[in-house]
């Protein structure tokens, strides 16, 4: 259509669909691209956070932080990097993120814990990303996890929390009764994160 055209040919944009220079109508649906399954890929993220790809550590952080941005989790806990065009499965040794510096401000109730990431992502600990801590079987050592982000299932994105940051918190950690328990935890946006449980006689004050 041009400007010569009478003006009682025109359609309003808001009922006509929008078209582009060759008559297409552009607001048409388009055909879905089917997502290519590509089945195991050879990624493995270890433990303290390298990425290996066919063994080798992946050496630019750029690519690391581009990767870590299309992972995601499955429920049945599985692992996975995902673009609009292909999906493929991942082995992740232990959780794919390492919350390696911890910055803090305020006191009590009223503190907030910021945590940066290996791919330096920072997380804000509270309600949507709380910290959990785990314990080996064997030797009942603990091992904290901050959520990152949601999964498809109940099972989050975490990060561990590295051995120098989890010391930071447990100078941090302030006692408190929970369900009956006398515990020992930090404060981050108003709420309260068991690290562990205080011993027998322990003063909670």
């Amino acid at each position: 259509m041009n400007d010569a055209m009478p003006e009682w040919t025109r359609v309003p944009e808001d009922v006509a669909p929008r078209m582009n220079r060759t008559g297409t109508d552009c607001t048409a649906p388009k055909a879905r691209r089917v997502r290519v399954e590509c089945g195991e890929l050879p990624f493995i993220i270890k433990r303290d956070g390298t990425w290996l790809y066919r063994g080798s550590p992946i050496a630019r952080k750029e690519l690391v932080c581009l990767f870590s941005g299309v992972l995601k989790r499955e429920a049945d806990g599985s692992f996975w990097l995902e673009t609009p065009a292909e999906r493929g499965k991942i082995e992740v040794e232990d959780a794919p993120f390492v919350a390696v510096e911890l910055d803090w401000t305020g006191s009590g109730n009223d503190q907030v814990l910021s945590f940066r990431t290996n791919t330096d992502q920072i997380v804000t600990a509270g309600s949507e990303h709380p910290i959990r801590v785990a314990h080996d079987l064997l030797t009942c050592e603990p091992t904290p996890y901050l959520h990152v982000r949601d999964g498809a299932g109940r099972l989050p994105v975490e990060a561990r929390i590295s051995r120098a940051v989890y010391y930071e918190l447990v100078a941090l950690a302030e006692p408190c009764c929970v369900q009956g328990r006398r515990m020992l935890g930090v404060w981050s946006n108003g709420c309260y994160f068991p690290l562990g449980e205080l011993p027998p006689g322990e003063d909670m004050g």
